[in-house]
């Protein structure tokens, strides 16, 4: 039985609720106490651009609403269930480190990006048959597939006519096309699912594709709302995809790495689905015969008992795959922070400097 739709303010609620950031207990194998550095970053960015987060939450409140009951109900699970909002964060942060003032494109703009975001999310955790997102039960789990599908549709439609609402063919053709490169990148990753013969490359054209693409247009949209040459934009836009992939390969390390708990997912989610990432490369590639063949078995094969995920974790950690991971996720952070370079040396440029140095030391 379907509840009673959410008011407006109920929404409205859930959406301020998740603008604080939780605290970390563990990045990597570190253990540390209180907020871990890579969430000061994120709250740095946020309290410089903390009126604009706010218009922020206000447009997208407006947007989840319908009087279909079954939509904002859905919408307000997802919302309550929190997450990091680090790409409206980054549009709003870029359009204002490049001199943007008065208006509110990049507010509307934000929104967009973070319902291109949601309804990815609501996809994804149906194609990956997911029964957690951030630590509460995905919206699949309680609404079912189809509501979660078309309601992730419903957000793709919404974030359309903000696209249009704001009048930019440029502004369309960079969030359009973004959006049809994560479909890409999804579907590719769906090809390259259980094959163990996929190259780092493509695992690489993968996550550009998948998470990637939103970083790199979420940032350049903040250079064209403030009027910026095309070369600034092309730095922003560097910025974000050298960020988004490293922010993947920490994901992609976390699920072999973190505390479930901390995690606000299932560890082990990626090895159960046979999903090609390269902590599982670097260990298969590195593994002798015995580690390899159970590779094979696993992922290959799709034959998994309850102890193989422990085996897993084993083979991982004896071949070092997480550090190499992350030594990886290390240099695409450095090369975001050089593509900052031509932005003069403001708050903004800091906070976005210090999300790329941090975002290889968080634990969620």
């Amino acid at each position: 039985m379907v509840a009673e739709r959410h008011p407006q303010a109920s929404l409205e609620n859930r959406v301020a609720d998740v603008a604080g950031l939780p605290a970390a207990a563990r990045v990597a194998d570190k253990p540390i106490t209180g907020p871990s550095a890579a969430e000061e970053a994120l709250a740095g960015l946020l309290s410089l651009v903390a009126d604009d987060f706010a218009a922020c939450n206000r447009a997208i409140v407006a947007r989840m609403q319908s009087p279909v009951a079954l939509i904002p109900q859905l919408a307000a699970h997802i919302v309550a269930a929190g997450g990091k909002r680090l790409r409206p964060l980054l549009t709003l942060a870029t359009a204002r480190m490049c001199g943007y003032g008065d208006g509110d494109r990049h507010v509307q703009l934000a929104a967009c990006v973070e319902f291109i975001h949601t309804a990815t999310l609501l996809h994804d955790d149906v194609v990956d048959e997911s029964s957690l997102r951030r630590g509460l039960a995905s919206a699949n789990a309680i609404f079912g597939n189809k509501a979660s599908v078309l309601v992730g549709d419903f957000l793709f439609a919404r974030a359309f006519e903000l696209m249009v609402r704001d009048g930019s063919l440029k502004v369309l053709a960079i969030l359009s096309q973004a959006s049809a490169t994560i479909s890409e990148g999804e579907v590719l990753q769906l090809v390259t699912q259980n094959d163990l013969s996929t190259s780092e490359d493509r695992y690489l054209e993968v996550i550009e594709g998948k998470t990637a693409a939103l970083f790199a247009a979420a940032c350049q949209v903040g250079a064209v709302v403030a009027g910026r040459p095309e070369e600034e934009e092309r730095a922003l836009s560097a910025y974000g995809r050298n960020l988004g992939i490293a922010f993947q390969l920490v994901d992609d390390a976390l699920d072999y790495a973190a505390d479930e708990a901390t995690l606000g997912k299932t560890v082990g989610d990626d090895f159960r689905e046979g999903k090609i990432t390269l902590p599982v490369l670097a260990a298969y590639h590195a593994g002798d015969a015995t580690e390899r063949a159970f590779w094979r078995r696993t992922i290959e094969d799709s034959e998994q008992t309850e102890d193989d995920l422990d085996y897993a974790l084993a083979c991982i950690e004896r071949r070092g795959a997480i550090p190499a991971t992350i030594d990886r996720a290390r240099r695409y952070a450095a090369a975001a922070r050089a593509a900052l370079a031509p932005f003069p040396d403001t708050a903004y440029r800091a906070a976005l400097l210090a999300v790329a140095d941090t975002t290889v030391r968080r634990a969620r």
